[in-house]
């Protein structure tokens, strides 16, 4: 039996919420925006890694830590 080193939830405004997916190694959120999608990976294989993909130009890849560091202003997107 796999290890479940992390589990994933979704909720929406129309009181639809699916809990507790379990994932050995990643998962990923797809959102579908018209012709486009905003999609969010997680991966915990070595450790924490996130991609967030808008459409399919805007892409931004990188540890969990690097992730909070940018939300807070503290380090600038390449």
């Amino acid at each position: 039996m796999t290890e479940i080193r992390m589990t994933g939830e979704i909720r929406t405004d129309l009181d639809c919420e699916v809990t507790g997916l379990p994932a050995e190694r990643w998962g990923e959120a797809v959102f579908k925006i018209g012709d486009e999608e905003l999609v969010m990976e997680v991966s915990v294989e070595d450790k924490t890694i996130v991609a967030l993909m808008a459409g399919e130009d805007a892409v931004w890849k990188g540890s969990y830590e690097g992730l909070k560091k940018l939300l807070k202003g503290e380090i600038k997107a390449r």
